[in-house]
């Protein structure tokens, strides 16, 4: 198969789920909840999982049930030492570096998050776009809507032609649905929806030497 262009996964795909930072974001949301909303401590975790489970994300439930403000939201639970969490990775730089395709980072994080997470990790450069929740009008990840929205945005036609690497299986879902190579980051789990399962992308090398070989 001839591929064309590589999607990334932000949080907990590009850098070890162990380092704490999507615990701290959790964390914060929590906390936001709480300040913000003034909601009791004991209905916070049910409303987050049901949020998770119906939208997404906890922020789309939060918009749609609370009219949050989305920047003031975001900006409060991405308020954290990230450069202090997140440590820079020159081999996967170099890997990134050398796929000869555009690679898009495709989160339900904002911009300004994921510009932070790539800053710290020192591979903005080998990105060609980053789509966030915004770009996808705040209708995230595992819904279709955000994975056409990948696609227009990249320029690509064919999900065929496209691989994903994500460290949730529920966000695979559709991508394996619609076409795209799916490949799980961090986990082993079984699921039909995943074409190939590895640690860490830095095995891309190994697992996938279609991404250099096979292109068009």
């Amino acid at each position: 198969m001839a591929y064309t262009t590589l999607f990334l996964d932000l949080d907990d795909t590009l850098y070890p789920s162990t380092n704490g930072l999507w615990h701290a974001i959790g964390a914060r949301m929590d906390d936001y909840m709480r300040a913000r909303l003034n909601l009791p401590e004991d209905k916070i975790s049910t409303l987050r999982k049901h949020y998770f489970l119906e939208y997404g994300t906890t922020l789309r439930g939060l918009q749609i049930h609370y009219q949050v403000d989305t920047e003031d939201f975001l900006d409060y639970v991405h308020d954290l030492p990230i450069e202090q969490i997140v440590s820079p990775d020159p081999e996967l730089y170099e890997l990134l570096s050398s796929i000869p395709l555009p690679i898009f980072i495709f989160t339900n994080a904002n911009r300004k998050h994921a510009t932070r997470v790539l800053d710290s990790l020192r591979i903005m450069d080998c990105i060609t776009d980053i789509i966030d929740v915004t770009t996808m009008n705040y209708i995230s990840k595992p819904n279709t809507h955000a994975y056409y929205t990948s696609l227009r945005i990249a320029g690509e036609s064919n999900p065929r032609a496209c691989v994903y690497l994500d460290d949730s299986v529920r966000n695979l879902v559709p991508a394996h649905e619609l076409g795209f190579f799916t490949i799980l980051v961090g986990s082993q789990v079984q699921n039909p929806s995943v074409r190939l399962s590895i640690n860490r992308p830095h095995e891309l090398k190994i697992v996938m030497p279609d991404l250099w070989n096979n292109h068009r």
